[in-house]
């Protein structure tokens, strides 16, 4: 038989549909065995942690057969209770699949002190960033005569003056007094001079 008549023959398109359908069964058994070993389909959908417990995140992620692994704790942050979830990862809403560790921080109980920097005499563009640095904050800005201007003269938390090394809580306002920049060394003289008594002359007595 020759080749042409071969491949138009019925046996010739048996052997093809034979052939295809091992493919299709290979392909499906595949499919199948990739779908189980990759546990497809078998997912769920990561809760929102935010501001839970410990004891409610365990509760939480049993229901839904994910554990949990607890990193650490950040430092507090006021909008978020104490000992509360404040990071997660995965993130809500993503998929995953059943028995997946989610990994989470936690609140601190309080903030941490942190002693107070030595701003006198650097500008307020340096004092300023050295306090968000240490996780304080810009309070109150005053002004008084003197002539560094922007130069910070004093620190002050809650009214009373602060001292280089004093502890004070994360997230505190510090106030500043800074100089204006307006004094001179004309209006010193100015005060000098007032300050000074004038020269006193003698008047000669004519003699007689």
């Amino acid at each position: 038989m020759s080749l042409r008549k071969y491949l138009t023959s019925r046996v010739f398109f048996g052997q093809v549909l034979i052939a295809l359908a091992i493919i299709a069964v290979l392909g499906y058994l595949f499919m199948h065995w990739l779908t189980f070993t990759t546990d497809h389909g078998n997912e769920v959908v990561v809760p929102d942690l935010s501001k839970l417990t410990e004891e409610q995140v365990e509760d939480k992620l049993d229901a839904l057969d994910l554990d949990y692994v607890l990193l650490d704790s950040v430092d507090f942050r006021g909008d978020y209770p104490k000992f509360s979830v404040v990071e997660q990862d995965p993130l809500p809403g993503m998929h995953v699949k059943v028995g997946r560790k989610v990994y989470i921080k936690i609140n601190a109980s309080g903030f941490s002190s942190v002693r107070v920097p030595d701003l006198i005499e650097k500008t307020y563009r340096e004092a300023v960033p050295t306090l968000k640095a240490l996780g304080l904050q810009e309070g109150v800005i005053t002004y008084i005569p003197n002539l560094g201007k922007d130069m910070v003269l004093e620190m002050r938390y809650k009214g009373r003056n602060l001292k280089v090394g004093d502890r004070v809580l994360k997230s505190s306002k510090i106030d500043l007094v800074l100089g204006d920049g307006k004094a001179s060394y004309e209006d010193e003289g100015a005060v000098d001079s007032l300050a000074t008594p004038p020269p006193t002359v003698e008047t000669p007595v004519n003699e007689q």
